[in-house]
């Protein structure tokens, strides 16, 4: 029977997704994506807080498996599945990186909503030396760096490093000790109530796409909406209370 190569763990509402396959660096072989795919909807179903997406070995992930692409045709989409559900889940996204991350890893990674990597990480869009191009992951890369800030590492396919990356805004958070950034994040995701963590990621995904007078007709419908809310109530009574808030487990609205 095959190993698993990703394993999943919860905590306090946090669930820890880990890619364990290090004998090819995380490649995104047909059992990892498969795997990932199932761990981020179980992590759904268990009404998860904020999903953290690690690894194990030295690199975070190296891209597709290039060899399983070699033997057969290949079909993409649950790849792109994948991509989509660390996207549009309404729990905030967080990958942990402490190794290096190659072609459709940074995809991986630039799905998430916030990146914590290690200052030592590297980078690299290698797809035009293998005679493709970074399409599906310019997906979610595009969606977080404008077009010139990233264009030389993907024409050229050239290493790039933490501090780079934080510059073009691929990676949210450079840092010597990862856990400890990581784990400071999850503790701000569950100070907050869960309707409006929900809420905020998706006017993080929407508002800059929609045009002025939209974004303000709708913004202002979840305002209101929100501030009718149990958690509205519940946080404005804690503050005047002087305690902390109990939050009621919803994930709140989604888009």
């Amino acid at each position: 029977m095959t190993e698993p190569v990703v394993r999943s763990t919860a905590d306090r509402g946090i669930v820890t997704i880990t890619l364990d396959s290090p004998h090819n660096r995380n490649a995104l072989s047909r059992q990892l994506i498969e795997e990932l795919g199932d761990a981020l909807h179980a992590a759904e179903r268990a009404d998860a807080r904020a999903i953290v997406l690690r690894h194990d070995g030295p690199a975070f992930c190296a891209g597709a498996d290039l060899k399983e692409r070699t033997d057969e045709p290949a079909d993409s989409s649950p790849f792109v599945a994948v991509l989509g559900t660390l996207m549009n889940t309404a729990r905030p996204t967080i990958a942990a990186v402490d190794g290096a991350v190659r072609a459709g890893g940074i995809g991986l990674m630039a799905a998430c909503d916030l990146v914590v990597v290690h200052d030592t990480t590297t980078f690299a869009l290698t797809e035009v030396r293998i005679g493709v191009a970074a399409a599906i992951i310019s997906v979610p890369i595009l969606r977080r760096v404008p077009p010139g800030r990233i264009a030389a590492a993907m024409l050229t396919g050239e290493a790039f490093d933490a501090a780079d990356a934080h510059a073009m805004g691929l990676v949210t958070h450079v840092t010597d000790d990862v856990p400890a950034t990581v784990e400071s994040l999850c503790a701000g995701v569950l100070a907050g109530a869960p309707t409006a963590v929900a809420a905020t990621k998706r006017i993080l995904h929407d508002v800059p796409n929609l045009d002025r007078t939209t974004a303000f007709a709708e913004m202002q419908a979840l305002s209101d909406q929100l501030f009718r809310g149990a958690d509205a109530i519940e946080g404005m009574r804690a503050f005047a209370d002087k305690r902390p808030p109990r939050w009621a487990p919803s994930t709140g609205p989604t888009s």
